[in-house]
């Protein structure tokens, strides 16, 4: 898929980049080169664009928590780049703010040239984790005000996934990869979901970016560069932090033997950044709560997918096949299945 026309001239050269094609609010993303200068290219679409899934599907409703032009506000207005600054994390510089004739907006966006989260050490993510933590206690009794954050990401998000029943929890596939005791957990986990999202509720509230993960961290010379705000909103403490634990192993981008390290690194670092300013139980409980309620519905919905036609669960980051898939998500999903038991 090539760049738009209108946007892009014949001496440029653009490269497609990897992106969450399914999104309905995301109309494509590429690395320019425009008079040898990369730069990033990023469309954000209005609802209605053609082949989006229905829970993926973009929403003129600024709490919604897929509204389209969520990303490009936080730029222009300045909050991306504030967000965490002063615990020194930042946002690539916006360049230009381009208003297309079929209601999209093109962001021409800062090009980050550093160390990609994929392959950003136990140590390295375990620094950011410290930063994190400093920008979360900086939002602690603060409500931002701007009218286009995300309402209730964590919930809207997790309920609108297409998890169907019955669902196969003895599947062939299933049982062969994953032990029984997981099983079972992943199971209640599912069944109490709302329970979970309720209990999430009770944690201490701070501004999240809901989407920190290794593809949307790029480490440079600065120091954290976190990209990708099309979510960002009012969340309970922990659940960026966890997220980052989990997705860094979810699609096989990086090697599962470093995953206990990056729990213990990622855990504390956060705890040192939050300085105190919410008590280490109460952190480390919000860590595991969230982590279960972001992904409760993971299980079941791959499970789903070994059912229907095509027998394949491959996502954009994850290209292994379906076993491979299921093998590889063990080891995370045990993680999620254990802190779940721990909060009941």
């Amino acid at each position: 898929m090539n760049p738009p026309g209108d946007l892009v001239g014949r001496q440029s050269e653009a490269e497609l980049l990897t992106h969450n094609s399914l999104n309905g609010a995301t109309g494509g993303i590429w690395r320019v080169n425009r008079d040898g200068r990369n730069t990033i290219l990023k469309i954000a679409a209005p609802p209605g664009r053609s082949g989006v899934p229905a829970h993926w599907a973009a929403s003129t409703d600024q709490g919604h928590w897929n509204y389209w032009q969520r990303e490009a506000l936080a730029y222009r207005d300045g909050l991306a780049e504030t967000a965490y600054s002063a615990a020194g994390i930042r946002a690539p510089a916006l360049l230009e703010w381009t208003d297309r004739p079929d209601g999209s907006v093109a962001l021409w966006l800062e090009h980050v040239d550093g160390v990609p989260g994929t392959a950003a050490t136990p140590a390295t993510l375990g620094d950011f984790a410290e930063r994190l933590g400093a920008g979360h206690a900086s939002w602690l009794g603060r409500r931002p005000t701007e009218p286009w954050l995300s309402r209730d990401w964590l919930r809207d998000y997790t309920t609108t996934r297409p998890v169907t029943e019955p669902i196969p929890w003895d599947h062939p596939t299933a049982a062969s990869a994953w032990p029984d005791d997981l099983r079972t957990s992943l199971r209640e986990l599912w069944l109490r979901r709302y329970d979970v999202l309720r209990a999430t509720d009770e944690l201490p509230r701070t501004l999240c970016h809901h989407d920190v993960w290794p593809t949307n961290l790029i480490v440079d010379d600065s120091g954290p560069v976190l990209l990708d705000w099309s979510f960002v909103g009012p969340g309970p403490l922990g659940e960026d932090a966890a997220n980052l634990i989990l997705d860094t192993f979810f699609d096989g981008l990086v090697d599962l033997a470093l995953i206990d390290e990056v729990v213990e690194l990622v855990t504390t670092g956060y705890l040192r950044g939050l300085a105190g300013a919410v008590d280490a139980a109460t952190v480390r409980r919000a860590i595991q709560l969230t982590g279960a309620a972001k992904y409760f519905w993971l299980a079941p919905f791959m499970l789903n997918h070994l059912t229907t036609t095509p027998t394949d669960t491959r996502q954009t980051y994850d290209l292994r096949n379906t076993v491979t898939m299921f093998t590889g998500r063990r080891r995370p999903l045990e993680l999620v299945a254990a802190w779940f038991e721990k909060t009941r």
